[in-house]
């Protein structure tokens, strides 16, 4: 699984980098400072995990969230504990707290799907198995494309149902 991190501490990231060596399935594949950073990374990259700081200089980690049209899956790293039920609501996979303690990073690891190098998608085009991010006002989720009933379009807008949500997202339906 290739991973991402992305945290404005460089301290951060390599201390990160370095507790992850041990772990065979997770392969960093990158770094980023910053979300502008970050978002030309995961273009380049693709990677299928981030690691993401949410206090950040700039846009934070919940608005370069909302800013992708694919959503890796998302470990927060972060100093906060006020974040934490906001991280929930977006479906991220954990919330580990820094310094980060190397068992509560196992268990974290241990909580991702387990992909084959052929799971991996080389495409453009989502599939069921892709998750977006979707944001209406202050609520935010991660949404598997498995589980949504209907993509409405609504003049210059899109209103997404799934469950028992239905938010209003400001984008086109051709986007």
């Amino acid at each position: 699984m290739k991973a991402l991190i992305i945290d404005d501490e460089r301290l951060a990231r390599k201390e990160l980098a370095s507790l992850l060596e041990k772990f065979e399935g997770i392969e960093v594949v990158g770094e980023a400072a910053n979300a502008d950073e970050a978002e030309e990374r995961i273009a380049e990259l693709k990677p299928d995990l981030l690691f993401l700081d949410i206090n950040m200089p700039g846009r934070d980690g919940f608005q370069l969230l909302e800013s992708l049209e694919r959503a890796p899956l998302v470990i927060f790293v972060t100093a906060y504990d006020e974040h934490a039920l906001h991280a929930f609501q977006v479906n991220a996979m954990d919330y580990l707290m820094k310094p980060i303690d190397p068992t509560r990073l196992e268990a974290a690891i241990s909580k991702l799907p387990k992909l084959k190098d052929s799971d991996v998608p080389e495409r453009q085009i989502l599939g069921l198995e892709d998750q977006i991010f979707l944001k209406d006002g202050e609520k935010c989720w991660f949404v598997g494309l498995k589980d949504v009933r209907l993509f409405e379009s609504e003049g210059n807008y899109v209103r997404v149902r799934f469950g028992d949500q239905k938010p209003l997202v400001l984008r086109s339906l051709n986007k």
